[in-house]
C-alpha cells in the first residue's frame, strides 16, 4: 500500500531513507512485529514531536506519523513498552523523538507527552518491512584508544547534558578535536546537538547503532556500544566527551557503557538530583567520581552538604567562574594544564 499524503517523521528515524510522501507500507498482524521496526500511525490526539533535523514540531490529530517500536523506563517522566501493545494495535508514542510502544506509567509532567496513535502499518520499501538494523552502515574495524571525560548521572533531568555542554566547549576552545557522545538513555537529538553547538566536530549516539534507546538485552547493547566507538575512532578526535543517560543503576545500561570506558576515562563527572543520590550511587555502583554537578551542587547549601557526605569537589554548572574551574580540571586531567 502506497500512503497517500505526507508522513511526519520523528527523530528516531533519520537514518532512514523513508520518503515524506507516498511511503510504501505493509498490514502486519501483531504477532509479526519487532524491535525496532519502523512503522506509521495516524495521531488520535495533538502534542509535541521532533523532528529528524531535531526541531519541535506540533504533531496534529489526524496527522501520518512515522516512529520506531522500542521501551522507555523514565523514572521522571515516561514507561513503556511495545511488547505491551495489544491485539487492537494502538500505539502511544512514549518520547517526541518517536520512540512507539503502549505507554504503561507515566508522571503528570510525562502524560502530557503521550499522544495516542491508531497503526496504519509497517513501512516497507519494495515489501519487506524496515528496521532499524538495516540502516546501520557497515564499519572497518577500529580499536577504540580515545581519551575520555565520562559523564554519569543519578538520574534523568541531573545536569549531565549542561554539564557536557560546558566541557566541549572549554574543550574546543583550547583547539582540541572533540567528539561529542550519548550512550546511552532514549533517543532524542536534542542532546547531541546541544554537544554539537557547544563545539563538538562530531558526535554519536546508540541510534546510529540501530537502538531506539538501550533499555535492551545487556548483548544487544554491547553490541551496540563497540559500533558506536569504532565509529568515533574513525573520526579520530582527541578527546571524547562521553554522557550516559539515567543512571548506571537503571535499565538503560549506563553502567555497561562506563565499565567499557573505565581505562579511557580520564575524568569522571557526577551529575545529582541531590547529595544523598551521590551517597546512594556511590555505595551500590562503587563509584567515586571526580567532581559532582547538576542540581545537587545548584546552591552553596548543596555544595557543601555533598562535600560532607562524600568529600568530592562540586561545581556549580551555572556559575562561570564555577566553569572555568571544571574546565581547568578538565585540562589536568587530560594532561594538557599543570594546574
Amino acid at each position: 500500500m502506497i500512503l497517500d499524503g505526507p508522513c511526519l517523521r520523528g527523530s528516531i528515524s533519520r537514518a532512514a531513507d523513508i520518503p515524506t510522501r507516498g511511503a510504501e507500507v505493509i498490514d502486519l498482524p501483531r504477532s509479526s512485529w519487532g524491535h525496532g521496526d519502523y512503522v506509521v500511525g495516524v495521531a488520535q490526539e495533538r502534542g509535541a514531536i521532533e523532528t529528524t533535523s531535531g526541531r519541535q514540531l506540533t504533531l496534529e490529530s489526524g496527522d501520518l506519523f512515522v516512529g520506531a517500536l522500542g521501551v522507555r523506563a523514565a523514572t521522571l517522566e515516561v514507561v513503556g513498552d511495545w511488547r505491551k501493545i495489544g491485539d487492537d494495535r494502538r500505539l502511544d508514542l512514549l518520547n517526541r523523538a518517536g520512540v512507539l510502544g503502549r505507554c504503561t506509567s507515566a508522571s503528570v509532567a510525562g502524560r502530557r507527552d503521550v499522544i495516542g496513535l491508531r497503526y496504519v502499518g509497517h513501512i516497507a520499501p519494495g515489501g519487506s518491512a524496515l528496521n532499524m538494523q538495516d540502516t546501520v552502515p557497515e564499519l572497518a574495524p577500529r580499536r577504540f584508544a580515545v581519551p575520555t571525560i565520562m559523564i554519569l548521572g543519578t538520574s534523568m533531568s541531573a545536569g549531565k547534558t549542561t554539564a557536557a555542554k560546558a566541557i566541549v566547549r572549554g574543550l574546543d576552545r583550547r583547539g582540541l578535536r572533540v567528539a561529542g557522545a550519548k550512550l546511552a538513555g532514549v533517543g532524542r537529538l536534542r542532546d547531541t546537538l546541544a554537544m554539537g553547538d557547544a563545539g563538538a566536530a562530531a558526535t554519536f549516539d546508540f541510534v546510529d547503532a540501530g537502538l531506539p534507546s538501550t533499555v535492551v538485552p545487556i548483548e544487544w547493547y554491547e553490541r551496540a556500544l563497540e559500533h558506536v566507538l569504532t565509529a568515533i575512532a574513525h573520526a579520530e578526535p582527541d578527546v571524547l566527551v562521553a554522557e550516559a543517560g539515567a543512571s548506571p543503576l537503571e535499565v538503560y545500561n549506563s553502567g555497561v557503557a562506563a565499565q567499557r570506558l573505565a581505562e579511557h576515562s580520564r575524568m569522571t563527572v557526577l551529575c545529582a538530583s541531590d547529595a544523598y543520590a551521590v551517597v546512594g550511587l556511590r555505595q551500590a555502583f562503587d563509584l567515586r567520581p571526580d567532581v559532582v554537578g547538576g542540581r545537587a551542587t545548584s546552591t552553596s547549601a548543596g555544595a557543601a552538604l555533598v562535600k560532607k557526605l562524600v568529600d568530592v569537589e562540586t561545581v556549580d554548572l551555572f556559575d562561570s567562574a564555577e566553569v572555568a574551574r571544571l574546565d581547568e580540571m578538565v585540562a589536568v586531567a587530560l594532561g594538557l594544564s599543570h594546574g
